[in-house]
């Protein structure tokens, strides 16, 4: 028998190419609030809900490691999901749109609170981010 439970992700690591535009990226634009910076480590900590997005410089002891940059011909992971209340795809879309990011059109895709819309669009280091709504209540439940 498993001695623990996974309850959520706690966070998640991007390594950046130019951490101050990403910061504002996620701090500004989708609304994270920095909770710690790093400057030995060339870290910002971005508070998201019940988890939290690190940001690492490149050139600093934890991005280093990880190799060339991410771009168009290799990434550090396919994407990540974040929960957002509300979900109003053309008021989201034009927000973003505005600020010069790029958006994928809103589909139904299945997530830890099941199926329900979202939306992709780019962070500054193309990164892709999902964007999810609420799950709309089943039927019959």
């Amino acid at each position: 028998m498993r001695p623990f439970a996974i309850k959520h992700i706690d966070h998640l690591v991007l390594r950046v190419s130019d951490l101050q535009r990403s910061v504002a990226f996620y701090r500004d634009l989708l609304g994270c609030t920095v909770s710690r910076e790093r400057e030995d480590l060339g870290m910002v900590h971005l508070a998201t809900g019940t988890a939290m997005i690190d940001l690492v410089t490149l050139d600093g002891p934890l991005g280093r490691p990880g190799g060339a940059a991410p771009g168009a011909q290799g990434r550090n992971l396919h994407h990540f999901c974040l929960r957002i209340e509300p979900f109003d795809e053309q008021a989201l879309t034009a927000y973003l749109q505005a600020a010069g990011v790029a958006v994928e059109p809103a589909q139904v895709r299945y997530g830890a609170e099941g199926e329900g819309l979202s939306l992709y669009c780019y962070d500054p280091d193309g990164n892709q981010v999902e964007l999810k709504g609420q799950v709309p209540m089943q039927q019959g439940a």
